[in-house]
């Protein structure tokens, strides 16, 4: 079996561990989908305004091709 050591206490571990034998630690995998879902709660605001602002330009250019369409028509 794979080992790794403990950050906190830095002993030698099993991967497939649940915590930590020596200080209780929980064995979590930190990846950046773990720490963008635990600290960045904002992270889907953003998605949404951008999808908001989308959806402003395409209305705003709509709005003015129309007005080109039907003042030159």
């Amino acid at each position: 079996m794979e080992k790794k050591k403990c950050p906190q206490c830095k002993n030698l571990i099993l991967k497939t561990s649940p915590t930590c034998l020596y200080c209780g630690r929980p064995n979590k995998f930190i990846t950046n989908e773990y720490v963008n879902k635990k600290w960045n709660k904002d992270d889907n605001k953003n998605v949404i305004d951008y999808i908001f602002i989308n959806k402003y330009l395409v209305f705003i250019l709509f709005l003015i091709f129309t007005i080109v369409i039907i003042i030159f028509s």
